[in-house]
């Protein structure tokens, strides 16, 4: 498969978007969650900070 150094630049710009406009964000998304998420159980299991 032979393409053209236009066509793999299209891609490379394609790709770039892909990343900084849908995976980046979403996976800043998710790992805010999920700390959040592993913050609020661990203190439904312990209790807050400091109520002991």
């Amino acid at each position: 498969m032979s393409s053209t150094p236009n066509d793999e630049k299209k891609l490379e710009f394609r790709i770039f978007i892909f990343l900084t406009v849908f995976l980046a964000p979403l996976l800043s998304v998710l790992l805010v969650s999920g700390l959040g998420f592993a913050i609020w159980f661990a203190q439904i299991l312990t209790g807050p900070p400091g109520a002991g």
